[in-house]
């Protein structure tokens, strides 16, 4: 058995925890280089500990998920203001946009340089700028993650720019910043949190580490998603999703998702859907067609077992069934009312693009086990 782990240099968790930023801050620089969303998010706790430990910042907003083009202008508004360091403060498009901006801050060549399938994928040679990464939703855990996703419009797809060494340096997760989220908010970044540890823990890349982390991560979201979606703000169960969120960022990283991300970043960059609703709408349907295919084959019941686990940590159940796993999953999205995907403007017509698309994502090649084109389109049809 050989694996490795590697993830922020410090985590600090806890109600309260965004108050220690001025202090961090100072250790990089006096000059922030703020990446954050469109404007909904409160900062004026932020503002307050920058303004009583000297620090000064400069605000580059995210109005939608990143692109090249936007990443682009971040990296030459950062460079002109001299920052010392950035903060990726919102989302996951937040936290991608700033460590993208980070890495190229210090590194040579053009971004495309360094982005999988549409551009050479090259490692970056030096370390970024300091990152300090502050989530306000729970969901991508990409606080504790060593890529960034970035959208190319003019190849129609998601696509990442992946190194070890944009991995955070220190992540700030303060779960009362999430309790401002809206209801559709916390169920979409919530199923994604969901489906990161399910993910993470029957990959194929799965070690002792990681299944630790992700089992704990599938206990907290199975209890409280639902409790968040119905009540913002519920403590403990916010709490519980900032958990399941970094949890998931943490297992993988280090162990990689499956085939629902595998879909999932094709489809986000040929419609206009939350990438959460989109792993929602197909993780039981993975979860049902890993099974099969797994349970057709010899010498698979370790994998098999796996889904068990799952089903078991989901329900609360010791004697559940993997297919009473797979009807919580589907009833929670039911409750949480995501959409299936004809109703984001998915068509069947788009079918072949999508598998033609997935079959080559990265996540895709860390799922349990290879899924035919045929299997693949009988996700597609099922989760319609």
């Amino acid at each position: 058995m050989r694996f490795e782990f590697a993830t922020a240099n410090k985590i600090i968790f806890g109600n309260g925890t965004i108050r220690e930023i001025g202090d961090i801050a100072t250790r990089f620089g006096s000059r922030a280089f703020i990446v954050a969303g469109s404007g909904s998010v409160p900062m004026d706790k932020l503002f307050t500990a920058f303004e009583s430990s000297g620090v000064r910042w400069e605000i580059f907003r995210i109005s939608r998920e990143p692109d090249v083009p936007t990443i682009q202008a971040g990296i030459a508004q950062a460079k002109a203001a001299e920052s010392d360091f950035v903060i990726g403060y919102g989302g996951g498009s937040s936290m991608d946009s700033a460590k993208a901006i980070a890495a190229l801050m210090t590194n040579p060549s053009s971004l495309l340089d360094y982005l999988e399938v549409i551009g050479e994928g090259k490692k970056i040679p030096n370390a970024p700028a300091p990152i300090i990464a502050v989530p306000t939703t729970a969901g991508t855990g990409a606080e504790v993650t060593r890529n960034a996703v970035i959208s190319s419009h003019e190849h129609n797809v998601k696509v990442s720019m992946r190194d070890a060494k944009m991995i955070p340096t220190v992540a700030i997760v303060d779960p009362e910043l999430t309790y401002t989220m809206p209801p559709s908010v916390t169920a979409s970044t919530g199923m994604d949190a969901f489906t990161q540890v399910i993910e993470a823990y029957v990959s194929n890349l799965a070690n002792p580490l990681t299944d630790a982390i992700a089992r704990e991560g599938i206990k907290y979201g199975a209890r409280s998603l639902l409790a968040a979606y119905q009540d913002g703000g519920n403590k403990v169960a916010r709490e519980d999703m900032a958990l399941t969120s970094l949890f998931g960022g943490l297992a993988l990283a280090n162990s990689g998702l499956g085939a629902v991300h595998g879909f999932a970043g094709p489809i986000g960059g040929m419609f206009s859907a939350r990438h959460g609703v989109i792993c929602a709408s197909l993780l039981p349907y993975v979860m049902k067609y890993n099974v099969k295919v797994l349970d057709e084959m010899p010498g698979m019941e370790d994998i098999l077992k796996r889904y068990t686990d799952v089903a078991r940590l989901i329900t609360g159940d010791p004697d559940a069934t993997i297919g009473e796993g797979l009807n919580f999953i589907q009833e929670l999205s039911e409750a949480l009312e995501i959409p299936r995907l004809h109703e984001i403007g998915i068509q069947k017509k788009d079918f072949n693009q999508i598998v033609e698309k997935s079959k080559v994502a990265s996540s895709m090649q860390k799922n349990p086990i290879k899924l035919s084109e045929e299997v693949l389109e009988a996700i597609l049809t099922e989760a319609y």
